[in-house]
């Protein structure tokens, strides 16, 4: 390709370090691409030869046109207004922002700028969701349950537990259409390292959809799904295979929306869903957490 996008990757932690892996490998969304450095907190000098470089020189090099957020969850939104401000386009690992009115802020400043916001949802490319969306096709649902199981995470750093996770409620939503939330409640001890969180959905159609959250020590990371439907129940999916580069489907995904071949209602209908979801996390979080 005769353009190539100057990259910069920003936080080097799991996400990070698979992005830039992938950004140095001969993909063809990679073509498009050229990684120029990595932003950290820690001072690391370089990885694999690519150097590291000032949050100031990324924001300010011409040379950078794109930066991957792949930093803590808390640290999105801040991220995101700087380099969207300095006139870069901005793939951001979910969720985007922690509240829905900065999401709401950041689209408005991505399309003053006339630039591209994309947000990761590698959940959405898995083999797992590919199968249960075949699946849910023509069905109709009488109740449906998900819960997602995994160690600790601290909520300073990750955020409440429906922004954290909201890559299940994003299944439920994309699998199900829009969901309205009835009640949510919180078990948190702090002393164990062990929160719950389940949360009562219902979809337009007012079926009853429960979607659950439990981290603590020793619990290995797990998803057990249950759907009803008139015709039959699905219980958990099938081993469906590995998920084979989820992270370069997602760059491709982003790469074709820098080339413009994205059509403006794809881009409208998937914003939509994205604030959606992170409307619904922000009242569960709200619901879960009465103001004192």
């Amino acid at each position: 390709p005769e353009k190539k996008f100057g990259v910069v990757v920003v936080g080097v932690g799991r996400a990070g370090s698979v992005r830039m892996r992938d950004l140095r490998n001969p993909h063809p969304s990679s073509a498009f691409l050229n990684l120029i450095g990595f932003v950290s907190r820690r001072d690391l000098g370089s990885i694999d030869e690519v150097q590291q470089i000032s949050l100031e020189d990324a924001l300010s090099s011409q040379e950078v046109e794109v930066a991957y957020i792949c930093s803590e969850n808390t640290s999105h939104e801040d991220y995101i207004r700087k380099f969207l401000n300095a006139g870069k386009h901005v793939l951001v690992e979910y969720p985007m922002t922690l509240s829905l009115a900065a999401a709401q802020e950041l689209w408005e400043l991505a399309e003053q700028k006339g630039k591209v916001l994309h947000e990761e949802h590698i959940e959405l490319l898995m083999e797992e969701f590919a199968f249960l969306k075949k699946e849910v096709v023509g069905k109709e649902l009488l109740k449906g349950s998900l819960l997602f199981t995994a160690g600790p995470l601290e909520k300073e750093r990750f955020g409440f537990p429906a922004f954290s996770g909201i890559s299940r409620l994003t299944w439920l939503v994309s699998l199900f259409g829009e969901l309205s939330l009835v009640s949510a409640t919180l078990e948190e001890r702090k002393e164990d390292q062990y929160m719950k969180m389940t949360v009562h959905l219902e979809t337009e159609n007012k079926c009853p959809l429960s979607w659950i959250e439990e981290k603590g020590p020793g619990l290995k990371r797990n998803r057990y799904l249950s759907f009803h439907f008139k015709s039959g129940s699905l219980e958990n999916v099938p081993n469906v295979g590995v998920n084979k580069n989820i992270f370069l489907k997602d760059q491709n995904i982003f790469v074709q929306k820098l080339l413009g071949q994205f059509s403006e209602k794809e881009l409208a209908a998937e914003k939509k869903r994205i604030l959606h979801c992170l409307s619904l996390a922000e009242e569960i979080q709200k619901y879960c957490l009465p103001k004192k």
